[in-house]
């Protein structure tokens, strides 16, 4: 054969390839070797797709010495299967009816042009039905037997169970209003405000006015009534947690959030411009405010620091306040003292009820004194407890009371004070409790007893202080 000089190259070139494929053979196969045992002595060294897919649901674990990152894999869910001839699946099948034996009534003639075919078919006629029967397939069994339905009866007490389960249309009941209404607006705690602004009024030294008196108790309450519906209205998903809040109107569903709202509104509104009017601007504008600390800035503060209570001590103290400003058109210091008095008052007050409330607080997630700082709850009882005392030792030189109201006062003052010192010490349930109780009856015995040792207008200065609106002679 005769051989061309490119057959030649060829030749060479292919020589040559084949040989180093030949000598880096044995090289390859220590390579793939030594991968292969890498991967089978520490398989967790190398990066897969999972590991760096780290949207995926991941995991953390040890090995080694050094921290690998795994995705969790997913569960895939498992498909039921029911087979046929398991014992506890019961098929229902209806039985073919069977054909009785015939009788010679029941065979009809039949007319002499039918063929021979046909005439092998005789007819049956009045075939009266057989019952319907039941197939039962258990196991191997096969049994035919009537059976009569089960019918399942439903107690009233399931009905309603089952009812208040699902979903219904809100519908308000006109009848349980007025009710819904006095829980919205938390009757007890509006009747308290309302009094602490009249006993305010009631203390100025001017002459008593029963009209402005009735519209200055008026607008005070139907402020109060607002704040409450909205502080109720944004506290709905926390209120709900608490065996304290649970059945408000708002929480259980008996009125909308756009009702609660508007009832809001609508005693906000006319409470605000009722003050402003028809009182005084001052009057009103302490109205607004104190709807707005009470919604604005307590409700939150309520689920973000302590802070709050200081903040709802406030907001307690403006009422009596109000009253004063709404007799007198002016802010004195005895009518800030008025307020000093229900700023310290709230403190063993509150403290006292919250005490005994953690476990309700906790759980809505508010954070109050008696859940986070324990001992600072009772400290600061202790403290405005006695605080009442010194307070109404001001009274006499603040212009309010005379020199008589320190002393008739001192043995209630006294009495808080004890109860609270003893909370303070034991810092248990009972001691709480009988704090709180004695607050409720404290603060209208020391109004009271204010309003009896009131200091007579024409020792205010020499001469009658002018009213908020006076009457043109």
């Amino acid at each position: 054969m005769f051989k061309t000089p490119c057959t030649r190259l060829s030749g060479l070139v292919g020589g040559s390839v084949s040989q180093k494929l030949l000598g880096s053979a044995s090289i390859n196969y220590q390579t793939a070797r030594s991968l292969i045992h890498l991967y089978r002595k520490e398989p967790s060294n190398w990066i897969t797709y999972q590991q760096l897919h780290f949207l995926k649901r991941q995991y953390v674990t040890k090995g080694s010495s050094e921290l690998h990152q795994r995705a969790v894999p997913k569960l895939t869910p498992a498909i039921p299967v029911v087979d046929e001839r398991d014992d506890n699946v019961v098929q229902r099948v209806q039985h073919v009816p069977g054909i009785d034996p015939l009788h010679s009534a029941d065979i009809v003639p039949q007319p002499d042009n039918v063929t021979s075919g046909e005439a092998a078919l005789p007819v049956i006629s009045n075939v009266p039905p057989s019952a319907e029967r039941t197939l039962l397939r258990t196991g191997s069994e096969v049994e035919t037997a009537e059976e009569t339905p089960h019918l399942h009866v439903e107690t009233d007490e399931a009905r309603e169970a089952r009812l208040d389960r699902q979903w219904k249309e809100l519908k308000v009941d006109v009848s349980e209003l007025p009710g819904v209404y006095a829980r919205l607006a938390k009757s007890r705690l509006t009747a308290l405000v309302v009094v602490t602004a009249a006993a305010g009024f009631a203390m100025a030294p001017v002459p008593f006015d029963p009209g402005m008196f009735f519209l200055s108790c008026l607008g005070t309450g139907l402020a109060s009534c607002s704040a409450n519906s909205i502080n109720q209205y944004f506290e709905v998903p926390f209120d709900s947690n608490m065996n304290r809040t649970k059945n408000r109107p708002l929480v259980r569903g008996q009125i909308s959030p756009l009702h609660a709202v508007s009832f809001a509104l609508a005693c906000g509104v006319p409470g605000v411009a009722l003050l402003t009017l028809a009182v005084n601007p001052l009057t009103g504008f302490l109205g607004a405010l104190n709807i707005f600390l009470y919604t604005c800035c307590y409700t939150p503060l309520k689920r973000l620091s302590i802070v709050n209570t200081w903040v709802g001590a406030v907001v307690g103290a403006i009422p009596p306040v109000m009253g004063w400003t709404a007799a007198t058109g002016s802010l004195d210091p005895a009518g800030l003292l008025l307020g000093a008095f229900l700023y310290s008052w709230q403190f063993p007050h509150f403290n006292a009820l919250s005490w005994n409330l953690r476990e309700d607080y906790s759980r809505g997630g508010y954070r109050m004194m008696s859940v986070t700082h324990p001992d600072m709850c009772r400290r600061v009882a202790l403290r405005h407890s006695v605080a009442l005392a010194g307070l109404s030792c001001l009274g006499p030189a603040a212009g309010l009371t005379t020199w008589t109201f320190p002393l008739v006062s001192l043995p209630i003052n006294l009495y808080i004070s004890y109860l609270a010192l003893r909370f303070y010490h034991r810092a248990d349930r009972g001691s709480a409790r009988k704090l709180f109780f004695c607050s409720l009856w404290h603060l209208p015995m020391l109004l009271l007893l204010a309003l009896t040792c009131k200091k007579p207008a024409k020792e205010q200065g020499g001469a009658d202080l002018p009213s908020a609106n006076p009457v043109p002679s």
